[in-house]
């Protein structure tokens, strides 16, 4: 039974032998990087980037469940992109509104 679920997935459309695997998979680096990014200051973090990663990242992802064959390898790594895009804006709108509050409150003083 194994045998034929690895022959299967060595068969399918979206398989080892095409580019439909291969490239998301080598897209995970993005997701991955993105995960290593989580240790740099906020005010590194570009809105631009990370809102782009998150757009296109859902966009892709979407679209992956919706071709045929469906192409859950790029639909996972562009969802797994889309989070971690998502979590390092909400890093650095955090950052950016407590800045904004020190300044008031330096004002203030």
């Amino acid at each position: 039974m194994a045998n034929s679920k690895l022959q299967a997935f060595w068969n399918h459309p979206a398989g080892p032998k095409t580019i439909h695997f291969w490239a998301p998979t080598f897209k995970w680096g993005l997701t991955i990087a993105n995960i290593l990014d989580s240790s740099k200051p906020p005010e590194e973090l570009s809105y631009p980037q990370q809102s782009v990663l998150a757009c296109s990242g859902l966009i892709w992802a979407r679209y992956g469940t919706v071709i045929t064959p469906k192409n859950w390898n790029l639909a996972s790594v562009n969802f797994g992109m889309s989070l971690t895009a998502l979590f390092q804006l909400s890093r650095k709108i955090q950052h950016d509104l407590s800045a904004k509050t020190q300044e008031a409150d330096a004002e203030e003083e």
